[in-house]
């Protein structure tokens, strides 16, 4: 159809263009039968305006049309053939080897035609609209590693600091003494954001299988290296994170890290002095060095070939003569070991050979500070866990439940006498789930979830800004916030599907969650303090009632360790006191032992639980409580790391 409809407007076009000059030759051949004579002319100048003359400027003028017009059609067709052979010179074509395995492929084609299909192809893998609109909510994830602000880590270091601040939480956890208030504002404290950014994006991501502990992330000349360029420094702290993580990772190695004053102070000057790093040992000079240095038949890890790590900004010899074992690491650029040059983004070329090497993990001094914030350990030891902790009467003025600051009162649950046209339920102890009259709404993005038990935990609101930082920790607010605003009306639409109720309100620039959806965080809060302002016998046991499972229980969210821990903390702290005000010593360790389940890293609650056991006259059953206890934190790799006590 196309093709007749060119060729149709072809016919017109040459018809116009070879008829009109046909026409004129034809009929105006008596008017023009040549070229005028200088006696014509001398007659046209004495009398223009003759029949003649006005003859012959008609066809003049038609002739200049009709050039007119061939003119405007030849200039669109070269235009247009000049289009076309743009594009035929741009055309890829197949080169040679592409060729050839295009030949193979038609080849196996023709020969495989009429072969029996014996299995069905795989069905299409189904893709929803969210992973369509975004693949991946941590676009600060890239392959084979992590960028955070401030650096980027290889993902196996990533999940390392991931696992360390999941130890941060349960040494809190370990901690805390139920039934007493807080006084150390840092225990429940949110993580630095360098932390925050690399959990949220690792968060969908299956952990790395087990290396070899210790290894470093970039292999690194037996005799030493120096560091050079824009990246020498980033470089170095990175080195410094990786290997530090190893001794908190695995209890087992003996390998030091060390550090000399002086590099130490250009790479972190911020580092408090009195923070307990495990495996950090800060010496003057390398002569002080080599008296760290495990002898090589003791040592756990040399047999497995990992080399402790010297950082210095010194001139640094060679290892072997001087420091066997040890791989050093300098700043120095007159230091006789080979140079290699690294850039601010980790990627690294050495200096003499001009080969690329390994890409190193780089950090700033501020996202460095962060992560060693994970790693760091309080300077209080523990307290004794033979030192027996009677069970105390309970004090209403001692007694408090604590809240984090600024938290503003709860809202008050709604009275079985209130209805409303539709029931909206929000679940946020345990699997959180959304129901409308008792049918669970299926929220098909993962953020729209995370959304609303942040707005759960937060009743007063938040703001966009708030909301992005969340969500999606280390990234800039308004690169993210179109993401946000698609999430909130994808959810939207879903519960506009079911109800005409709002469940997520805008108001004031913040969103919240509407007061009259029932949520059972509220019910807890709201039972934990009317519990602590009174003395109504059973109270207690109304918050144990209303705590159905850990808030978000399943996901790892960056943001959601916090309010998590503090909702815990409630429960365990309703628990203690009402075991605390039990004449019967079979109750009291019932509710010690249920206390123990929600929370078994708790040390304060074994030894309570351990001390009934021992007034009941089983002995054994403490003795073994104590020992389960002791497993667990020494599985957890916490056991012989002391714990803040502050009150």
């Amino acid at each position: 159809m196309n093709g007749a409809r060119r060729l149709a407007g072809a016919t017109v076009v040459l018809a116009v263009l070879a008829a009109p000059p046909w026409l004129l030759a034809t009929l105006t051949r008596a008017h023009l039968p040549g070229w005028p004579t200088s006696a014509q002319l001398r007659d046209w100048l004495t009398d223009p305006l003759t029949p003649a003359t006005l003859t012959t400027g008609l066809i003049a003028v038609a002739w200049l049309l009709w050039l007119g017009m061939a003119y405007t059609v030849t200039v669109t067709a070269a235009r247009r053939l000049r289009a076309g052979a743009r594009w035929v010179r741009h055309l890829p074509l197949p080169t040679p080897w592409q060729a050839a395995a295009t030949s193979i492929a038609g080849a196996a084609a023709l020969t495989t035609a009429h072969t029996a299909i014996t299995q069905p192809p795989n069905p299409p893998t189904p893709v929803t609209a969210d992973e369509l609109q975004h693949p991946s909510d941590t676009p600060q994830t890239e392959r084979g590693g992590v960028v955070v602000p401030g650096g980027w880590l290889p993902d196996d270091t990533a999940h390392h600091i991931a696992a360390a601040a999941a130890l941060v939480w349960l040494r809190r956890r370990r901690a805390h003494q139920p039934g007493q208030p807080d006084t150390d504002a840092t225990q429940l404290t949110t993580l630095p954001v360098t932390v925050t950014a690399v959990q949220a994006a690792i968060a969908d991501q299956p952990s790395p299988p087990a290396a070899t502990p210790g290894a470093m992330q970039a292999p690194l000349p037996p005799a030493g290296v120096c560091l050079a360029g824009d990246g020498a420094d980033h470089a170095a702290r990175g080195l410094l994170i990786t290997r530090l993580l190893t001794a908190l990772r695995d209890p087992t190695d003996t390998t030091p890290v060390i550090v000399t004053s002086n590099a130490l102070t250009r790479l972190l000057p911020s580092v408090a002095e009195t923070a307990t790093i495990p495996g950090l040992h800060v010496v003057e000079t390398l002569e002080q060095a080599a008296d760290l240095l495990p002898a090589s038949s003791t040592s756990s890890t040399a047999d497995r070939g990992i080399p402790s790590l010297v950082l210095t900004a010194e001139p640094a010899t060679p290892a072997p003569p001087n420091l066997p074992g040890a791989c050093v690491v300098t700043l120095d650029a007159g230091a006789p070991v080979p140079t290699w040059r690294v850039d601010r983004h980790g990627h690294t070329v050495d200096h003499q050979t001009g080969q690329p090497r390994p890409r190193m993990c780089v950090l700033d001094g501020t996202a460095a500070a962060d992560l060693l914030a994970v790693l760091a350990q309080p300077t209080t030891a523990a307290p004794d866990p033979a030192a027996s902790v009677s069970a105390r009467p309970i004090n209403r003025a001692q007694a408090k439940i604590p809240r984090q600051a600024r938290r503003i009162p709860p809202p008050t649950p709604q009275r079985p006498t209130e209805t409303t046209a539709t029931a909206v339920q929000l679940r946020v102890l345990g699997s959180p789930a959304l129901l409308i009259d008792t049918k669970e709404v299926t929220i098909r993005r993962s953020a729209a979830l995370q959304i609303l038990v942040f707005l759960a935990v937060h009743p007063d609101g938040a703001t966009t800004t708030q909301l992005v930082h969340a969500l999606w920790p280390g990234l800039p607010a308004h690169t993210v916030t179109g993401r946000l605003y698609t999430t909130l009306s994808d959810l939207r639409s879903t519960i506009r599907a079911t109800t005409a109720d709002q469940v997520v309100v805008h108001t004031e620039d913040r969103y919240h969650l509407d007061p009259r959806t029932t949520v059972d965080l509220w019910r807890l809060q709201a039972a934990a303090h009317h519990s602590a302002t009174t003395d109504a016998p059973g109270s207690w046991q109304t918050v144990i009632d209303a705590y159905t499972g850990d808030l978000a229980a399943g996901h790892t969210w960056p943001w959601i360790d916090p309010p998590r821990e503090a909702t815990r903390r409630l429960v365990l702290d309703a628990h203690t006191n009402a075991a605390a005000a039990q004449t019967d010593p079979h109750e009291r360790l019932r509710l010690l032992q249920a206390a123990i389940r929600i929370d078994p890293y708790n040390q304060q609650l074994h030894q309570l639980a351990a001390d009934q056991l021992n007034a009941l006259g089983d002995s054994a059953a403490a003795a073994d409580l104590l020992h389960t206890h002791r497993q667990r934190l020494r599985l957890a790799g916490i056991l012989d790391q002391p714990i803040s006590t502050a009150r």
